[in-house]
């Protein structure tokens, strides 16, 4: 027995010491240039071809290919990539959801390159590069984590790659060289993976999917390690490789026996599952952690595309034999990447794992139709489909759970567990999938009536997807894409909406993924493997995300390149795609637009030209030009939009009370900045009716007053509030001030829902809102902006304040018109927001909160980046708001906003507030240089 258990040790220390290697590279990638590697297993896989192909095709000796496989190609390919694909990311300022596409890009280009170079068939024959002994092996892994760690720690490049891991762009300022540093990383994270594929090629199965999917399982040594401790990520993988060999002594009875048998198999999948979904996400709290948005989130499309696209999709109608057989696949895998439109494209989620639901679908299916599915009994083909994604569609919780309080690298890591979990623990099990068949409804037996049957679900999808990018539901869920504090902060219930997309995107995946079983008359785990999910990701992102046309694009692409051509042409296709999103994030149809732009030259006539013209047309040169012009601008406003009447002041439909217009002397021009050129000199005027000292009388209390009670919040063991109590009244402007770190943000957090105090209560109206997420406190009307602009980016003017709108206290469809009216937004109503200048977003934002009808609002240092004209007039519409009876608290730097603003001031240092009153007095003290408030001086 301890012979046993030294063998089953040693085999595990084998196993193990390859996972630490990977381990290793994964950890150093990510510390020198912050990406997570997702292709670091296609890169072993190509070194393991590599080594074979040296050897077995070439018949170098083994010592040549191995150092020129190991030292050569493998850093090269790091280079490479560093430089052509993850440099430009970091220039260009490639957020981690662009360079984790670009990631999954590189892994599908190698795995669809290998594809086409060597087959896609297994190679046995790989030359063993080390014996199966494991103490060589367990050195190689030792001795590289020993060498990582003395170079970081002792030597001075170890010094510049702790600087650049801890900020790169002020190691840059302190002249050290990022991008030296980052190829270095790349380089030496590629000899890692070369070394774990010429490892590993000789025990395993080489094809170009197997091992690059069983490298990337032991991702989890690295995530439990927090992608930044080497000693860790080796005693984990060692770990767990000497568990999973120690787990095949055990031979318990029964039911449990193929379980355990499962698990002891894939004992690195349960831990990428823990480490995904139970750890701290890797990336957490990154900004720009959202999907980049494509082209097609905002261009109309072509006119005729559809008609193009439905005679594309009836053409295989008149084919016969295997080309109609193969036709059979799109519309099913048209239907599996609409599910990809709901979850990513329009609910910016990055979701590796539908492939999971889409074999589920397929499996439930069969099961269904055979009937061995428990407590169901035997069904027909198309109520079996139907009860499939039933039964798939709560399942997306899975994945939808995570969703919620994880973003970028952690939501992709989580995603892409699910869907190894599934691969792994169900499809590749015999007792769940041995002896199935899967036969067509009854009267579509054939693959021509089966196409039509195929053509009408994928129709029905159609409709409900466009349902979904449109309307009220399509506005918040666009919301939630562009902005996901800011939609909360609109009202939008973001938990609710993301659980919602991933349960409507795990039906729709169920429903395709059974249409393609059917379609393929039986169940193939293979079609379903993680991999084919990384593949569907990266071609609905690079073909449009967003867009109805890019999945059926995408569907016809996948199908119909490694039909017509050789397996992997399409994978290779869709990785080169997904490596260039970073140079064009709106994908192939931004670089097409920017090509043609770039060709396309506008004829001009000459002066001699002009005058012709003039001369013809019998008018002067200057109403010419101005017709010329004219023809030229596009229209900034409906036409029903100028014929509006204008709103008479104050005038409200519905709601408390009725809101006021700024006064006539001031006001903007529709671009941004404001007309006229009074308000100069830089502060504020004082509140009209208010002399020095004196405090004007407050209306009458018209609505709830907000309330902090003794708030306490800390965060890693520092105090950020101390006993802060405050109170906003109806008809007030009510300021908190302070040095930085005074806590001021904190207190803001607290009142708005997005944090939630230790110790302390929040009311409103006496009420304790204390535990009231974000999305519900603007729906009992305390609304909010931010500092940094909160707006959605590829939703137009009006589309923003819609989502107020529609998601605020009260829901008045009059509410658009007067908001846009009031804050004159009514002449680029239609304009995306991307392209509008920061002084008219600033009023979009404010419209939007208003639209929901609040009773107080919340603003975060609302006159940030705006200049003197802009916040002379937003500190006009303020107080006319406040004259209205809306509560307002601002949290504000410019002193002089605040004396001409504010009708009384809380002033914060080191978490508690020091003084509190009308506004008069209290600024009458002043800071000292260490931040501390002191009486007695002018401000």
């Amino acid at each position: 027995m301890a012979s046993l258990s030294y063998d089953l040790t040693l085999a595990g220390l084998s196993v193990g010491s390859a996972a630490a290697l990977t381990g290793i590279g994964l950890v150093v990638t990510y510390r020198a240039t912050g990406v997570l590697n997702f292709a670091h297993g296609a890169i072993a896989m190509l070194c393991a071809y590599l080594l074979r192909q040296f050897t077995v095709e070439w018949d170098w000796p083994l010592w040549l290919a191995a150092a020129v496989t190991l030292f050569v190609v493998a850093p090269a390919i790091g280079l490479v990539l560093e430089r052509a694909v993850f440099r430009p990311l970091a220039v260009l300022g490639g957020d981690p959801a662009q360079t984790l596409v670009a990631s999954i890009g590189v892994f599908v280009l190698l795995v669809g390159g290998a594809a086409l170079i060597w087959g896609q068939g297994a190679r046995a024959d790989v030359p063993t590069l080390v014996s199966a002994d494991p103490w060589g092996q367990l050195a190689a892994a030792v001795v590289l984590a020993l060498a990582v760690w003395a170079v970081t720690r002792f030597t001075r490049f170890g010094g510049e790659l702790r600087a650049v891991v801890d900020d790169r762009r002020l190691a840059v300022l302190a002249g050290i060289d990022a991008d030296r540093v980052a190829a270095a990383g790349w380089a030496f994270g590629s000899f890692t993976a070369g070394l774990t594929g010429v490892l590993l090629a000789p025990y395993v199965r080489l094809d170009p999917y197997g091992m690059p999917l069983l490298v990337m399982e032991v991702v989890a040594v690295a995530v439990a390690a927090r992608m930044r401790n080497l000693p860790v990520a080796v005693v984990v993988a060692l770990g767990i490789g000497v568990a999973q060999s120690q787990l095949t002594r055990l031979h318990p009875a029964g039911w449990r026996e193929p379980l355990l048998q499962a698990v002891g198999a894939n004992l690195f999948v349960v831990a990428l599952l823990i480490a995904a979904l139970v750890l701290p996400g890797v990336g957490r709290g990154a900004k720009g952690d959202a999907l980049p948005r494509t082209a097609t989130a905002r261009i109309p499309t072509p006119p005729g595309a559809w008609i193009v696209a439905v005679v594309l999709f009836l053409l295989p109608l008149g084919f016969a034999g295997s080309d109609l057989t193969t036709s059979v696949q799109v519309p099913a895998l048209g239907v599996i990447l609409l599910s990809l439109v709901v979850v990513t494209g329009r609910g910016g989620q990055i979701s590796l794992g539908q492939a999971a639901y889409a074999g589920l679908g397929a499996l439930f299916t069969a099961l269904l139709t055979n009937g061995r599915f428990p407590g169901l009994p035997e069904l027909p083909a198309l109520p079996a489909l139907a009860v499939a994604v039933l039964l798939v569609a709560p399942l997306g919780l899975l994945t939808g759970w995570p969703a919620i309080s994880r973003h970028g690298l952690a939501l992709a890591l989580a995603t892409f567990a699910v869907g190894v979990g599934v691969s792994r623990f169900v499809f590749a099990q015999p007792y769940a999938t041995s002896g199935l068949n899967l036969g067509r409804p009854a009267g579509f037996g054939g693959d021509r009536a089966y196409y039509l049957l195929e053509l009408l679900l994928l129709g029905g999808a159609l409709l409900l997807v466009a349902a979904l990018r449109r309307g009220r539901t399509g506005r918040a869920l666009a919301a939630m894409r562009d902005h996901e504090a800011g939609a909360e902060a609109a009202g939008v219930p973001v938990r609710t909406l993301k659980l919602a997309a991933f349960v409507i995107g795990a039906a729709l995946a169920a429903l395709g993924g059974g249409m393609l079983g059917m379609g393929l008359r039986a169940f193939d785990p293979t079609a379903f493997d993680p991999v084919r999910g990384l593949l569907w990701f990266a071609a609905i992102v690079v073909l449009g995300a967003d867009s109805l046309l890019g999945a059926l694009l995408a569907g016809a692409l996948l199908v119909g390149l490694d039909a017509g051509t050789r397996g992997g042409v399409a994978a290779a296709v869709i990785g080169i795609l997904a490596i260039l999103i970073g140079r064009f994030p709106g994908g192939p149809y931004e670089a097409l637009r920017t090509t043609t732009h770039r060709l396309r030259r506008r004829p001009r006539l000459t002066p001699a030209g002009v005058r012709v013209r003039v001369a013809l047309a019998g008018a002067d040169l200057p109403s010419t030009a101005r017709t010329e012009a004219a023809a030229d601008t596009p229209p900034t406003a409906s036409a029903d939009t100028a014929a509006a009447p204008a709103p008479a002041v104050g005038s409200r439909a519905a709601g408390r009370h009725k809101w006021a217009q700024p006064p006539a002397d001031g006001g903007f021009d529709g671009s941004g900045q404001r007309a006229g050129a009074e308000a100069a000199g830089g502060r504020t005027p004082s509140r009209p009716g208010r002399g020095p000292g004196q405090e004007a009388d407050p209306p009458a209390p018209r609505a709830p007053v907000l309330e902090a009670h003794g708030l306490w919040l800390a965060y890693d063991g520092f105090t950020a509030l101390r006993d802060v109590s405050l109170l906003v009244p109806p008809g007030r402007v009510t300021a908190v001030v302070g040095p930085n770190g005074a806590g001021k943000s904190s207190l803001f957090h607290c009142l708005a829902g997005t944090v939630r105090p230790g110790r302390g209560r929040v009311t409103f109206a006496g009420r304790d809102i204390t535990r009231l997420p974000a999305h519900a406190r603007t729906r009992v009307g305390v609304a909010r902006t931010f500092q940094e602009l909160a707006v959605f980016p590829t939703l137009s003017v009006a589309e923003n304040v819609r989502v107020g709108a529609e998601q605020g206290r009260v829901r008045d469809p009059a509410a658009l018109d007067r908001a846009l009216r009031l804050f004159e937004l009514t002449p680029v109503r239609d304009h995306p927001a991307a392209d509008l200048p920061t002084g008219t977003l600033r009023r979009v934002e404010l419209a939007r909160a208003l639209a929901g009808d609040p009773h107080v609002l919340l603003l975060d240092e609302p006159a940030a980046g705006l200049d003197t004209a802009e916040v002379a007039t937003l500190s006009r519409i303020l107080r006319a708001l406040a004259a209205d009876g809306t509560a307002l608290l601002v949290v504000e730097h410019d002193l002089d906003l605040v004396a001409g603003l504010a009708d009384s001031v809380y002033v914060m240092t080191a978490g508690r507030v020091v003084a509190s009153g009308p506004a008069d007095q209290v600024l009458e003290g002043a800071y000292t240089e260490n931040g501390t408030y002191r009486e007695g001086e002018a401000p």
